[in-house]
């Protein structure tokens, strides 16, 4: 930039809306306040859940079915809506990967964790998910349909490891 306020032949001295600054602060803004959920969230809420299933079925129960928005009463007391519906469908889709990024035997092993919180419900859990594909509500929206599948398929093949060792293994082990 020379004393001019040109840069390399850019007039540098217009104003921010001139250039369509605000638009930029205001997608900063935007992230910073959805940094700041997502953090909140996930070290006051997330964090305390076991296992990532257990977080993404969680992330997923706030989700309005109808109207696919998240719902979270404390953290819209701090921050604005937009920025917790934001920052909950981000931590989603990266619950969501994450999983489908795992190996199917550690998937196993983290599906087994937070089923085992479901107590004397497992064997429920299991048979009405296997039976009904309810836990399809743990996908994101937008998904693409191959990813969806890959989920199901994986999610039928573990509980279906987990009903024949039924007679075998005692779910609290």
């Amino acid at each position: 930039m020379n004393n001019s306020g040109r840069f390399q032949g850019v007039d540098c001295t217009r104003k921010g809306s001139e250039i369509r600054t605000g638009d930029l602060v205001g997608s900063f803004e935007r992230f910073q306040q959805s940094h700041c959920v997502i953090e909140d969230f996930t070290s006051r809420t997330l964090a305390v859940i076991p296992s990532d299933f257990g977080r993404l079925y969680y992330v997923s129960s706030l989700k309005n079915a109808a109207t696919g928005r998240y719902r979270h009463d404390g953290l819209v007391q701090v921050y604005s809506e937009n920025s917790v519906q934001e920052a909950l469908e981000q931590c989603h889709e990266e619950l969501f990967s994450r999983i489908l990024e795992t190996p199917l035997p550690e998937q196993e092993r983290d599906l087994r964790k937070c089923l085992d919180r479901a107590g004397d419900a497992f064997w429920s859990v299991v048979d009405t998910w296997r039976k009904d594909k309810s836990f399809q509500i743990m996908c994101p929206e937008a998904l693409p349909s191959y990813l969806r599948d890959l989920f199901g398929s994986n999610l039928g093949a573990l509980l279906a490891i987990f009903s024949s060792q039924r007679i075998t293994l005692d779910p609290a082990s």
